[in-house]
C-alpha cells in the first residue's frame, strides 16, 4: 500500500520512491533483527567464557550495544522511525504476531533484550555457564524466538512482493496519464508557438520605436539647443575675421609711419612677440570658422537623423542619411587605444529622390553600420598589428539603381564573416552572437520589418565565413503605383 503524506502533499513520484524504500527498509532490518538475536546469544556466550576480566568489559559493551540496537530496530518496525525510514504502519497480521498468540513476538523480544542486559550488568562470578538469564537466551536464539522472527521476516517479504506490483501497477497508471499530458501540453506548446513569435515580435518592435523615438526627441532637443550658441558663433566669425583683418591694417600702417615708438610701447611689442601674433592670429580665427563649419555639419546631421516621428513618407536624398549615420558614427571609426581605425569608401551610384520614412530608414542604417563595426572590432582583438596593417579594417557603401523602379544600398565589411547556421537565424527576434549586455538581438529583426514591412522591399545579406558580411537593402523609388512584387520577404544567399 503506498504510504500516505503528512506534513506536504508529495508527488506521484515521490510517493513511489517513498514505498519502495520503506519496502526495502522494513524487509532489510526484520531480517537484521533475526542476525542480532543470534550475534546477542554468541556475545553472551563469550562473555560467560572469557577468564580475562579485562576482555569481559569489552564483551558487556559489545552485548549491550547489540541489545541496544536491537531495541531501536524492533521499537522501529512498530512504531516507525523516520532515520531508519520505518513508517511503523503494520498490517494486521504482522500486528498479531508482534501483539498477539501465539507468536507474541513483542513480548518475546523485550524479555530477550532484559534478560540480555541483566546478563551484562550481572558480577564476574554470577556469570558462568550455568547463569540462568545466558541459558534463556542461549534456548531462545536456537528455538522460539527464531523461529517466531523467520516467520515475521517471511510475512513481511510476502507483504512487500504484494506491496511492490500495486506500486507497479501504480506508476505505470501514472506513466499513461503522462503520456496523455504530455500529448496535449505538445499541442497547446505547438498552438502558442506561432502566437508567441508573433507577440515577440510586435513587442520587440514596440520598444524599439519606443526607444527611437525617445532617442530621436533627445537628439532633435539637444541638436536645437546646440544649434542657437552655434549659430551666434557661426554668425559672427566673419565680421570678427574682418574687424581683426581691419585692425591689423591700422597696426601696420602706424609701424610704417612711426617706425621708433615709445620705448614702453617698444618693451610691450617685445613681450607679447607682436609678430608673432599677426602672423598668427588670422590662423586662430580661421581654424574658428573650420571647426564652427564642423559643428553647423553635426547639427543638421543630428536634426536630420532624428526625424523617426514623421507619419508620411518624403521624397528624400538616401545619401544624405548615409552620410548624417556616419558622422553620427565617427567616434568608433576613428583609432583610439582599443583599435587601429576603420576606414569608408564609398561607391555611390546616381540615385534619385527616394519615397520612404527618413527616420525609420536611418535606423536600419545605423544598426548595419553598428553590426558592422562590432565585427570589425572583434575581428581586429583576434589579429595581431600586422595583420591590421596589412589588411586594414574596412566599410564599403555601395548605392545604385536596379532598375526603373528600386534601388539598393550595400553596406559591407572585410570582416570575419559568419557560418551559415548563423546566417540562417539573422533576422529571428532577440538572436544575437554579441555577449551579454552587448546586443538584444532586436536590431536585425526591426530592420527587416522596417524596409519589408514599412517600405515593401527585402533586406538580404551575403556571407562567408572568413570573407566579411555584406547586406543589401532594395526599396522601391516611388510607393504612389502598385509594386510588381508586393510581398517580398528578407532573403539570405551565401556568397
Amino acid at each position: 500500500m503506498l504510504p500516505k503524506s503528512t506534513s506536504q502533499p508529495e508527488s506521484d513520484l515521490d510517493k513511489i520512491k517513498t514505498a519502495r524504500q520503506i519496502n526495502a527498509a522494513v524487509v532489510n532490518i526484520s531480517g537484521c533483527q533475526r542476525m542480532l538475536c543470534q550475534r546477542t546469544a554468541l556475545f553472551a556466550l563469550r562473555l560467560a567464557n572469557e577468564p580475562d576480566l579485562a576482555k569481559r568489559d569489552e564483551w558487556r559493551f559489545s552485548l549491550l550495544t547489540n541489545l541496544a540496537l536491537m531495541e531501536k530496530q524492533h521499537q522501529g518496525l512498530i512504531a516507525g522511525n523516520p532515520d531508519l525510514k520505518l513508517s511503523g504502519n503494520l498490517s494486521s497480521a504482522i500486528r498479531k504476531m508482534y501483539f498477539h498468540p501465539p507468536l507474541n513476538l513483542n513480548q518475546q523480544i523485550r524479555r530477550y533484550i532484559a534478560e540480555g542486559r541483566m546478563l551484562a550488568e550481572s558480577t564476574d562470578e554470577a556469570i558462568a555457564l550455568d547463569n540462568p538469564h545466558l541459558q534463556y537466551i542461549l534456548a531462545a536464539a536456537s528455538d522460539q524466538l527464531l523461529v517466531s522472527l523467520d516467520i515475521v521476516v517471511q510475512q513481511y517479504q510476502k507483504e512487500s512482493e504484494s506491496e511492490q506490483i500495486a506500486i507497479d501497477i501504480y506508476q505505470n497508471e501514472l506513466y499513461c496519464q503522462s503520456c496523455t499530458a504530455t500529448a496535449i501540453a505538445q499541442a497547446q506548446a505547438k498552438q502558442l508557438k506561432t502566437t508567441l513569435y508573433e507577440l515577440q515580435k510586435t513587442q520587440a518592435q514596440l520598444i524599439q520605436t519606443e526607444k527611437m523615438s525617445v532617442l530621436g526627441q533627445l537628439i532633435a532637443g539637444v541638436a536645437h539647443e546646440i544649434n542657437n550658441p552655434v549659430t551666434f558663433i557661426y554668425g559672427n566669425l566673419t565680421y570678427a575675421s574682418n574687424y581683426v583683418e581691419d585692425l591689423l591694417k591700422i597696426l601696420q600702417l602706424y609701424q610704417r609711419h612711426y617706425p621708433n615708438p615709445h620705448p614702453e610701447i617698444a618693451e610691450e611689442i617685445d613681450l607679447i612677440d607682436l609678430n608673432f601674433l599677426i602672423e598668427d592670429l588670422p590662423k586662430v580665427l580661421g581654424s574658428m570658422q573650420i571647426g564652427a563649419d564642423r559643428i553647423h555639419q553635426i547639427v543638421l546631421s543630428l536634426r536630420n537623423f532624428s526625424r523617426t516621428d514623421e507619419m508620411s513618407m518624403q521624397l528624400v536624398d538616401i545619401h544624405t542619411g548615409i552620410e548624417s549615420t556616419l558622422l553620427i558614427l565617427q567616434h568608433r571609426l576613428k583609432a583610439n587605444g582599443r583599435n587601429c581605425g576603420i576606414t569608408v569608401r564609398k561607391s555611390y551610384g546616381k540615385l534619385p529622390l527616394v519615397e520612404c520614412y527618413l527616420g525609420q530608414f536611418n535606423q536600419v542604417l545605423m544598426n548595419l553600420f553598428s553590426n558592422a563595426i562590432d565585427e570589425l572590432e572583434k575581428s581586429d582583438l583576434e589579429r595581431s598589428k600586422a595583420e591590421i596593417y596589412q589588411q586594414p579594417s574596412q566599410i564599403t557603401i555601395e548605392t545604385k539603381v536596379l532598375d526603373r523602379q528600386t534601388i539598393a544600398v550595400g553596406i559591407a565589411d572585410n570582416g570575419g564573416g559568419m557560418p551559415e547556421s548563423v546566417r540562417q537565424r539573422l533576422f529571428e527576434p532577440f538572436f544575437t552572437t554579441k555577449p551579454v549586455g552587448k546586443g538584444t538581438g532586436l536590431g536585425l529583426s526591426i530592420s527587416q520589418q522596417i524596409i519589408v514591412e514599412k517600405h515593401k522591399g527585402r533586406l538580404r545579406c551575403e556571407s562567408q565565413l572568413g570573407q566579411g558580411t555584406q547586406f543589401w537593402i532594395e526599396i522601391p523609388i516611388r510607393h504612389s503605383q502598385e509594386l510588381p512584387n508586393n510581398n517580398w520577404m528578407p532573403q539570405c544567399s551565401i556568397a
